[in-house]
């Protein structure tokens, strides 16, 4: 049986508060709309999810290298790793 390891991207995630607690930063700048927000565990840029047409939570993830993002919808509390398409 594989043995199950922790997310070494976990690591990563440091006490945030959100940048833009208004909506994805991006978007707000270039007057788009977003689907839902994520909000990044390492620095607290807010981003659009993947659903959205501009991506940008996922396109910060892979620029700044911060990988594990958090639901910034009310009443979610899950996370996802960029790095490994999962939840952690």
């Amino acid at each position: 049986m594989a043995e199950v390891r922790p997310d070494p991207h976990l690591s990563y995630i440091r006490p945030v508060t959100p940048r833009t607690p208004d909506g994805c930063d991006e978007c707000m700048h270039v007057g788009s709309s977003w689907l839902h927000l994520r909000m990044c565990l390492t620095c607290g840029h807010v981003g659009c999810c993947d659903s959205s047409t501009l991506q940008h939570a996922r396109a910060h993830a892979a620029t700044a290298g911060h990988p594990i993002v958090r639901s910034f919808e009310p009443g979610e509390e899950w996370r996802w790793c960029y790095v490994d398409e999962a939840l952690v």
